[in-house]
């Protein structure tokens, strides 16, 4: 471990990306495979493997007790550390102290973690935690900790550790990616390379790929810049969400990998029906039903399923099957454990489904988009045909769920797509997808590969501003990693009569100067200090865009702005020109 720790170091020490590899490569060549292939993992900044469900489960106040214990600094001391380093990593690096007897070994470290992942219970973690950080060196506790809390901060992503792999054992890169991406394992990776095995690695179900992302667009003309011809879909309001189905087991992953299927239980009986493996990607959104009975061919009763076809729109957009709700409908379902059955009656979700990754025994990401289409056409067994724009929308499929005594609606549904090749036709299906409640549309190049956690110019997203308002600044945090030393995370408020009520939160939007020029201007109007947060002088007005206003017991006004944006720094206006609480409201009633 204290090599690791000095190859972090030295990683850290340079911007050069091409150095940065060459280190992590003469590392891993030094070490044993077995040591190497743990230390691959550690260098991606996680204690197990991606693929593991495996969790430490320690928080940061946790380790906060734990270090300031071993180091027997004072809270102010360790804040003080905290505010000059912006991490509690380097703060244990640099107050832990230096003892006789004090080292460890790679492998003894992941046996700890594993200790510390099947612990039961808080106080058991805090002790094997407390005695893995004793026993290791300051430079050591430095890195224990930063993998511990998931992020090294040195410079190093998943992508370079791939390449000092291809490096260090003569491997393609390629050859590395694609079995990383597959197993989910940089540690099994390195194995296979070291073996010249790299192309016996196989899919590994139940593991998530990374989600294709889309660049966003601002008008129907460059929607249409990059390729001359567009599958064109409607962008929903709801979760991004894949899909792994296989001998009846169902396991569903967020867009940041984590698992969702308990949030959804009514999901997986009904993907459980595909006869083959298959691993989908699509939304999951807050759906009105129709009366079920009103579901075209809804017939084929299998017990409590049954499963049929029917046209989600029809020639003016009308739904047959339904349509979705607002995403502050949805928020009720996600994060929780137990589902009742009140909440699946009054909140049912459908799964709009718009690709396909794995099926037939084989991966299809390589495959173009138009022939993935139709492979998942087949998949949901449903005539379709695409159309221009104005056309006929062809049936999708959908498979829907029914409970004995009750109807839990579930359905998953073929999301519709139409072809584009000219701005007006983008417009006009713009406007109806906006009129259909949907966030705006998803422009995709029909002979593109699917390209997993990258985002190009193949998939763009178009939508529009809900609208904007103006915010008073109540209270700020330092940032992390590159803006270590600024404050840049505002937390704002709208008014509530005559008191600010806190409505959000948001980091992105101004630049380097404007964020320098803000922190010295809340430095000198803090009024009071936390430590991680200032509260300061509620003068310095926002103005702000979002997605949506989501009902939230988050904040003190009851709302919470989705996805906020910092657009401009308002110094044209003074604190009680803010916007109301009244104005977030008629936004939210607005949005249905």
């Amino acid at each position: 471990m204290r090599q690791f720790a000095t190859t972090c170091e030295a990683i850290a020490s340079t911007s050069k990306k091409l150095q940065k590899t060459a280190l992590v490569a003469e590392y891993l060549t030094s070490r044993a495979v077995d040591e190497a292939a743990v230390s691959a993992v550690f260098l991606s900044g996680r204690p197990f493997p991606a693929w593991e469900e495996t969790t430490l489960n320690v928080g940061g106040r946790s380790l906060w007790g734990i270090v300031a214990e071993l180091a027997e600094k004072s809270e102010v001391e360790l804040t003080t550390a905290y505010r000059r380093l912006g991490d509690l990593g380097a703060v244990a690096g640099e107050v832990l102290p230096e003892r006789a007897g004090q080292g460890l070994g790679i492998l003894e470290v992941e046996a700890s973690f594993r200790r510390i992942a099947a612990a039961r219970g808080a106080s058991a973690k805090t002790a094997l935690v407390r005695d893995l950080i004793s026993r290791s060196t300051p430079r050591e506790a430095k890195y224990i900790v930063k993998i511990i809390t998931g992020d090294l901060r040195i410079g190093l992503k998943e992508s370079l550790v791939e390449e000092a792999i291809c490096k260090a054992y003569d491997a393609t890169l390629a050859g590395v990616q694609r079995a990383n991406m597959l197993l989910g394992d940089v540690g099994e990776t390195l194995r296979l390379a070291v073996e010249g095995k790299l192309n016996q690695a196989r899919i590994r179900m139940f593991h998530p790929l990374g989600f294709m992302l889309a660049s966003p667009v601002e008008s129907t003309e460059k929607g249409l810049s990059y390729f001359p011809e567009a599958a064109v879909e409607d962008k929903y309001d709801g979760i991004r969400a894949q899909a792994h189905v296989s001998d009846g087991e169902v396991r569903i992953f967020s867009r940041t990998r984590d698992e969702i299927t308990e949030s959804f239980p009514e999901l997986p009986p009904v993907l459980a029906r595909f006869p083959q493996d298959v691993i989908l990607d699509g939304e999951i959104v807050a759906w009105e039903y129709p009366e079920l009975p009103r579901l075209a061919n809804a017939a084929r009763p299998f017990g409590k399923l049954r499963a049929g076809f029917g046209a989600l729109h029809d020639q003016d957009g009308v739904g047959t099957l339904g349509h979705a709700r607002p995403f502050s409908v949805l928020q009720q379902r996600l994060g929780r454990k137990k589902v009742s059955d009140r909440m699946l009656r009054e909140t049912p979700v459908a799964y709009l489904v718009f690709d396909v990754l794995y099926a037939d025994g084989e991966l299809k990401i390589d495959r173009p988009l138009h022939e993935r289409a139709g492979i998942l056409d087949g998949l949901l067994a449903a005539p379709r045909k695409d159309t221009h724009a104005g056309g006929h929308r062809g049936s999708q499929g959908i498979l829907a769920f029914e409970a004995e005594d009750d109807i839990t609606q579930a359905a998953i549904i073929r999301a519709p797509v139409v072809r584009a090749s000219s701005p007006d036709e983008l417009e006009k299906l713009f406007a109806a997808a906006r009129a259909r409640g949907n966030e705006g549309l998803m422009i995709k190049d029909l002979q593109s590969p699917y390209a997993p956690g990258k985002r190009g110019k193949s998939w763009l997203k178009m939508k529009r501003e809900l609208a904007t308002l103006d915010v008073v600044v109540t209270a700020v945090e330092y940032g992390h990693g590159k803006r270590i030393g600024v404050i840049s995370d505002y937390t704002f408020a709208v008014w509530d009569g005559d008191r600010l009520v806190n409505i959000g939160k948001a980091y992105s939007g101004l630049t380097d100067a404007e964020i320098a020029e803000m922190t010295r201007w809340f430095l000198e109007h803090t009024i009071e200090d936390r430590g991680f947060l200032r509260i300061v002088e509620p003068k310095i007005v926002l103005e702000v865009a979002f997605n949506n206003v989501m009902r939230s017991d988050r904040h003190e006004s009851g709302y919470a702005l989705r996805f906020p944006r910092i657009v401009r720094l308002r110094p044209d206006k003074v604190a009680e020109e803010a916007d109301t609480l009244e104005r977030a409201e008629e936004i939210y009633e607005k949005q249905g």
